[in-house]
């Protein structure tokens, strides 16, 4: 069955009811998800009919747009100050993701409580932290901000508000790209709501370009997430 449809054990922890994601939208994954208890994720092709999603219980929540960057094509930008660093505060950087993450698919899903949503954000914050992919950002010594990664992928990024619109981004950003560069990755890859307008422009400055884009679409059969943990 995980061919279509595995769980997702790191969303289950936090809203304690069963979590799944389809790989594909065919008949039989819709089926299976029609079949079980809990919340469902799939992610689609924006041109795709999706009309048997909605008839199965789907429901829209996102469109992620999926640049990517080859290291040839990495714009680094400098700036006298800053810093990136494996050594720092731990409850620092959870007070900094625990502010800048309001606006996740998950914040849009209604059946969804805020608290939770934001609670699973933090739990992966928490996550990339245990596994060291977590780089600080250390302005004039102070530490501002943190750049998230795995593999190829660049997962999160987060500054502290006061020190947002200081010019910091791209130079951060673009530092932490080319750190991940020297594990010898031929391209890195980033997902970004389509919503979040100024972290698209932001890595199109360093250059990253579009590859594609997906919709994503929740389905919840049973009782929804209830309140805080």
């Amino acid at each position: 069955m995980e061919k279509i449809i595995r769980p997702t054990p790191w969303d289950k922890r936090t809203f304690l009811i069963d979590t799944y994601e389809l790989t594909a939208a065919n008949d039989e994954a819709l089926a299976v998800a029609d079949s079980l208890e809990g919340h469902f994720t799939v992610k689609v092709d924006p041109l795709m009919d999706t009309d048997a999603l909605r008839r199965h219980g789907f429901y829209y929540t996102d469109s992620l747009i999926e640049p990517v960057c080859s290291r040839s094509d990495l714009r680094v930008f400098e700036q006298k100050g800053i810093m990136l660093s494996q050594d720092y505060n731990r409850a620092a950087i959870l007070e900094i993701a625990e502010e800048v993450f309001v606006h996740g698919r998950f914040h849009r899903d209604s059946y969804i409580p805020n608290t939770l949503a934001n609670e699973r954000y933090m739990r992966w914050v928490e996550d990339l932290l245990d596994e060291k992919h977590i780089y600080a950002l250390l302005y004039n010594g102070t530490l501002v901000g943190f750049y998230a990664f795995r593999e190829d992928q660049v997962l999160l990024l987060g500054i502290k508000k006061e020190f947002q619109g200081k010019g910091l981004a791209k130079p951060f950003t673009s530092q932490g790209c080319f750190e991940q560069f020297k594990n010898d990755y031929k391209e890195l890859k980033t997902s970004i709501s389509a919503a979040n307008v100024a972290s698209l422009n932001l890595f199109y400055s360093l250059g990253f370009r579009l590859r594609k884009t997906v919709d994503v679409y929740h389905k919840l059969n049973g009782p929804a997430p209830k309140g805080t943990l």
